[in-house]
């Protein structure tokens, strides 16, 4: 069995969806294919604001609201002995509320969203082997259980395959695990949880340990709590020898977390326990001759500051924008790659970034983990960590000592109230706000920004029909 589409995207996952939705919303011909049958089960549950102005362009806004998920309007913070609130109804963030969701659900409205958008959506369908004709995608193999293995030939890939990694972790082999942030994760889910007082409604709570991780707590629509402990790798194998058990590991965490164990005081454990370890990691080149890799199948990082989804909708929104401009004959292909790679490193980089500062802030003498979470010199070759720095924090007049350890010059002014600003009010969730769209001449990437209207394409700062390639992407 042999078809033809324009763009074949792998993985109905929300960059998966994202990109099929905005590109099938202006004509082109898309086919998604998913290794699952929705709806199916996948964490990453907390979203952020700057959310909601993609699903405005994807017209799902109202599908998502109607759900009735939580809605989360800040987050909370019990963090190395201070207790802070961050509300995201300040000045300048795109919006002043998000959601907790039950990503079952979430991915399910989207997908079939795409669906009702024109997408051609197959479930159950595992992308085998991507081939390339003289070094470009050009087609892939498949096979489904209730049909016969197949081929389809395109004129892109969007691989949204999220960690499987079609291509960069299985074909390409260029995925690479971060020397920092090698941690695990073992969460449960809880019913009967008191509600976290002094945090704004439907908040995240973030707590860390005194040595060795933190918890996360999301309130779900479902009347459960999610509880998620990360901590680094050795410390995690060393007590699970001595304890014997991840349940055990897990709930003497909880005893050294005493704002959480209130919490869930009289609370019952409903879940089984799930567990998954070296999760954060980037890819080599974001693109290709042929093919875009967005969301997790790029990159992914360490969850404290929930940006698994954003990182995931804003690439998938991206990668649509760059390939419909070159089917429309707006840009040319390298251009239009190289302002894909350059702006959705940048947003991974200024992450990186800023969640290695974060884990610095309060370290101690002892404080094993959070020392651990900086980053080491191969996870900053090939970084612009002094230009994502420049990204992050406005104001900051003379940079230079930022180039050699931009995240421990961050660091000191995250710890720092800035003026309006309670102290640590730059930290985590406020990312939300330092992630625009890159939608005006100002905040172009190599030279292109991003346009949502009349359609979602690119557009150059210049005229030059002819730009220099520079780079080698493409």
């Amino acid at each position: 069995m042999r078809e033809r589409t324009q763009v074949l995207v792998t993985g109905g996952g929300p960059a998966g969806t994202t990109a099929a939705t905005v590109l099938a919303r202006q004509g082109f011909d898309v086919t998604l294919l998913e290794r699952d049958r929705f709806p199916r089960y996948h964490i990453g549950e907390s979203l952020l604001p700057s959310l909601l102005p993609i699903l405005d362009v994807l017209g799902a806004r109202e599908a998502v609201e109607r759900h009735g998920f939580t809605r989360k309007t800040g987050a909370f913070y019990g963090w190395g002995g201070q207790e802070w609130q961050l509300r995201f109804d300040a000045p300048g963030r795109p919006a002043d509320y998000s959601f907790q969701v039950i990503r079952s659900e979430f991915d399910h409205i989207l997908l079939d969203h795409a669906r009702g958008q024109g997408v051609r959506v197959r479930e159950q369908t595992n992308v085998r082997h991507v081939t390339f004709d003289e070094g470009r995608a050009t087609s892939c193999s498949w096979s489904a259980p209730d049909r016969e293995d197949g081929r389809t030939d395109f004129r892109w890939l969007i691989d949204a395959s999220g960690r499987a990694g079609v291509l960069a972790a299985r074909q390409l082999r260029t995925r690479r695990f971060h020397d920092v942030f090698r941690n695990v994760a073992t969460w449960g889910y809880w019913r009967g949880a008191a509600p976290l007082e002094g945090a704004p409604a439907g908040a995240i709570g973030v707590f860390s340990l005194p040595d060795h991780g933190w918890f996360w707590a999301i309130p779900l629509h479902d009347g459960t709590l999610s509880v998620g402990l990360v901590t680094d790798k050795r410390s995690f194998n060393q007590a699970r020898s001595r304890r014997g058990s991840i349940e055990a590991v897990y709930h003497e965490a909880l005893g050294h977390c005493p704002l959480l164990a209130r919490l869930l005081d009289g609370a019952e454990l409903v879940s089984a326990l799930k567990t998954e370890s070296d999760y954060s990691y980037v890819t080599d080149e974001f693109c290709g001759p042929g093919y875009y890799l967005a969301g997790d199948a790029a990159c992914f990082l360490d969850p404290l500051l929930s940006t698994g989804v954003h990182l995931a909708m804003y690439s998938g929104l991206l990668s649509a924008a760059a390939i419909g401009s070159v089917l429309r004959g707006d840009l040319d292909e390298t251009t239009a790659q190289r302002f894909y790679q350059t702006a959705y490193q940048h947003a991974y980089e200024r992450l990186l970034v800023l969640v290695g500062a974060f884990y610095r802030i309060h370290e101690g003498r002892d404080a094993y983990f959070r020392r651990a979470q900086a980053l080491s010199h191969r996870d900053q070759q090939g970084l612009r960590l002094d230009e994502s720095f420049l990204n992050i924090v406005t104001g900051a007049e003379d940079l230079a000592d930022a180039q050699d350890d931009a995240v421990g010059t961050l660091h000191d002014q995250l710890r720092r109230p800035l003026d309006g600003h309670q102290a640590y009010g730059l930290g985590g969730h406020g990312t939300s706000q330092m992630l625009p769209l890159p939608t005006s001449p100002s905040q172009a990437a190599a030279g292109v920004y991003l346009t949502l209207g009349p359609h979602v394409g690119l557009r150059r700062t210049t005229s030059d029909p002819h730009p220099v390639r520079t780079d080698g992407i493409g």
